[in-house]
C-alpha cells in the first residue's frame, strides 16, 4: 500500500507551517496583510509574506491592491481556495471532538 498521490500534493502544500491557518482565516472572507498577521499569533512578516505568494502561485488565493493612499493590500481565495472550507470545517470539528487541548504542535 502506497499514499495517495493526491493526498500527497495536499500535505506538500497546506503541510507547511502557517498555510493551513493561513487558509482557515480567509475562509471566512478577504482580508488585508495586516488583518492576517493580528489573526496568526507568531508568523513573521516574512514568512505571511512567502506562504502567501507560495498559495497565490497554487491558485488557492488572489491578491489585490486596494487604490490608495495609502495603497492596501487584500487577499480572497480563489474558487479552489473556497472549495477547501468544507474540509477546513471538518477538520475543525474532528480537532474539537478528538484532539486534546493539550496536544499542540512545538512552538504554538
Amino acid at each position: 500500500m502506497q499514499v495517495d498521490a493526491g493526498i500527497t500534493r495536499v500535505f506538500h502544500l497546506l503541510g507547511k507551517r502557517w498555510t493551513g491557518q493561513i487558509v482557515s482565516v480567509l475562509t471566512a472572507g478577504p482580508a488585508y496583510f495586516a488583518d492576517l498577521r493580528r489573526a496568526i499569533p507568531g508568523i513573521s512578516e516574512r514568512m505571511l509574506s512567502n506562504r502567501l505568494a507560495e498559495l497565490a502561485a497554487a491558485e488557492l488565493i488572489v491578491r489585490g491592491v486596494d487604490g490608495g493612499p495609502p495603497l492596501r493590500v487584500s487577499y480572497r481565495l480563489t474558487r479552489a481556495g473556497t472549495a477547501l472550507k468544507p474540509a477546513f470545517e471538518e477538520l475543525e470539528r474532528w480537532a474539537q471532538t478528538h484532539l486534546p487541548e493539550t496536544v499542540r504542535p512545538a512552538g504554538c
